[in-house]
């Protein structure tokens, strides 16, 4: 969690002004230990997605989780859009179906593969001790390791496995449970800024105060630098830097559904 200092300097959530929360058209947010609870959808997190599905607030998540999940979020929540892989790809609502979206050709996305598979060949015989994740085989432009979801990995080793990572060409981020490494360049922020101005026709300036954002780890540091609205959940990772300017009470998943409440609360005393 974030450490008592860096606490006290975050605003608590039920201090979010009423014409900050008004601005907004959405809500962007992190999906594992930040909607989710140690993987599970909790009763009042999917709760407070569908209140905030009713206001009218656009709403996508922003998840390090791979493509395959995004599309199957895609029909289960009530989201307009996930972008998945932190930022590499997007699924997006149209109609019934998700739609995928990838900056990357069909033929560039298998070439990145084949090297990218190659180069983690010779990352796993450098650091034997990564073990991949179990959603990996779902992935389309990185690939995982498991260092928070079902084992614990030494924090000297995980520094080991990104050093060398890195050696090899290979850009890295680290989420609650997943070491990730990849060929492609993009962050959450990025992706989720690409997605509002393709699928809303919001341009950056305006998306970076009209969209807040909710998230717990070191993966989400790149929206907290970025949007103005930015709440971090209780079990707010150590690592973030920046950190964001909110903090709720609850952790997790009853973290999300008091940002949610709060949002909701100040937004309807606003008008």
């Amino acid at each position: 969690m974030c450490n008592p200092e860096a606490r006290s300097r975050l605003l608590p959530i039920a201090q979010l002004p009423g014409n900050e929360a008004r601005r907004l058209r959405g809500l962007l947010f992190d999906v594992d230990d930040t909607l989710l609870d140690r993987g599970r959808l909790a009763e009042a997190a999917y709760s407070a997605l569908w209140a905030a599905r009713r206001s009218g607030l656009e709403l996508v998540a922003v998840t390090g989780r791979p493509s395959e999940w995004g599309r199957l979020l895609c029909r289960q929540w009530p989201v307009d859009a996930v972008v998945a892989e932190n930022g590499a790809v997007s699924w997006v609502c149209v109609g019934d179906r998700p739609t995928l979206f990838d900056r990357c050709s069909s033929a560039e996305r298998a070439a990145r593969s084949q090297r990218l598979h190659s180069l983690v060949e010779e990352l796993t015989r450098t650091v034997p001790e990564l073990v991949l994740s179990d959603d990996v085989r779902g992935r389309l432009s990185d690939v995982t390791f498991d260092i928070g979801e079902y084992r614990r990995l030494d924090a000297a080793v995980l520094e080991r496995a990104l050093v060398q990572a890195e050696s090899l060409g290979l850009t890295t981020s680290t989420s609650s449970v997943h070491l990730h490494v990849s060929l492609d360049s993009s962050d959450k922020s990025c992706g989720a800024l690409g997605l509002a101005e393709r699928l809303f026709g919001v341009d950056v300036a305006r998306a970076k105060i009209e969209y807040a954002y909710i998230g717990d780890s070191e993966n989400d540091s790149s929206c907290f630098a970025t949007f103005s609205t930015t709440i971090g959940v209780a079990n707010l990772s150590r690592g973030c830097t920046p950190l964001p300017r909110y903090l709720t009470q609850e952790q997790r998943g009853l973290g999300f559904a008091e940002a949610v409440g709060v949002l909701l609360a100040a937004r309807a005393e606003a008008r």
